[in-house]
Order: structure tokens, then sequence, then C-alpha cells
């Protein structure tokens, strides 16, 4: 049973001793160090401390943002190091999931991420709402706004006299785009 540390800076100008002698204090036996901003999805030093931790030991960081910067990634860390039965430990806001108040923690952390998806999936599916009660209808405006330009489109491709590059250049369109409104055509008779 070790206590493996993780130590993240953002910026290599920033000095990690203050994480490094705070994981000493807690007992770390060994630590890894990255010099990169939270934001980068790949940490090298965080998955090498991953791989070495093993189920009994305690993955210990100084604060709960040094491991990740967001709350549905903090959670699927925890989630994960609970599956493996490794301990997780985060010295200033003492959460210790060895403990029942820190699994208490950890839960409840875990439900406010799914409120807070909740809560965004509800906001976003009144606004799509209100935006469609008000006549607008969600993805890219159409390429050939008018029914004439449209028509245009299809009797040049029904003529044969012009290739589907011309067309498409003389309407500004994409060969796709064309298609599109050639199969719609053909939809609707």
């Amino acid at each position: 049973m070790m206590k493996i540390g993780y130590v993240r800076v953002s910026k290599n100008e920033q000095n990690e001793a203050l994480q490094i002698d705070a994981l000493k204090e807690a007992g770390c036996a060994k630590w890894f160090v990255d010099k990169i901003s939270g934001s980068k999805v790949e940490r090298k030093w965080l998955n090498e401390a991953l791989a070495y931790v093993r189920p009994g030991d305690t993955f210990v960081v100084w604060k709960l943002d040094r491991a990740e910067c967001s709350l549905p990634h903090l959670i699927e860390l925890l989630k994960d190091l609970q599956r493996r039965e490794i301990e997780f430990l985060s010295l200033t806001e003492q959460i210790d999931t060895a403990t029942p108040a820190g699994k208490l923690i950890f839960h409840m952390m875990g439900a406010l991420a799914k409120f807070e998806r909740d809560l965004i999936r509800e906001r976003t599916n009144a606004g799509l709402a209100a935006a469609r009660a008000r006549g607008r209808i969600g993805g890219r405006p159409r390429k050939l706004k008018t029914s004439g330009k449209v028509a245009l489109a299809r009797q040049m491709f029904a003529d044969q006299s012009h290739s589907i590059p011309e067309i498409c250049a003389a309407l500004g369109i994409s060969r796709a785009t064309l298609y599109r409104y050639i199969k719609e055509a053909k939809s609707t008779e």
C-alpha cells in the first residue's frame, strides 16, 4: 500500500516545490510531475502515474484541479480509480475516498456533475424550442436562397449540356449541395 502523488504546474515558470513538499509531508513514496496546461487532454506523467498505481494504493494530489480541470473529467478519473480499487486523496480539499465522508463527497460530486449535464441539456432543448417557435430552424443556411435558383440548378442538371463542375461553379455551390437539391426534387415528385 503506497501513496503515489501527481503534480501539475501550468507553465514552465511555475515551481512545483509547494506541491511536492505537501506530497512528501502526506507520505507519498513517489510522484509524477507534468509541466503542462490542465486543458491539455494528453498529459504524459498523469498517464504514467495512473499506470503505476496498483490496487490498495492511494493516488494523491495537492488540489483537485491539479488532477483534472473539469468536474466531468474528475468524476471519470475517480470512477476509474474506484473500479481499480485505488483510493484518492486531495490534500487541500481533504477529500479521502478511503473514508466514509470522502466517499460521500465523491458521490455528491457525481450527482452534481449529472445535474449540471441535465441542466445544460434542458436549457439547450428550451432554446431550440423557442427558436423553432420563432420560425428559426437550426443548421447552416441554404446556399441557394430562392426557389428560382434551385429550379435553375435542377434545370441545368437535367439539360446535361453542362458538366457538374460547371453547374457548381456557376451557382457557387458544392457538388454535394447540387446533388442534395436534385434529390429533394425527386422526392417531391
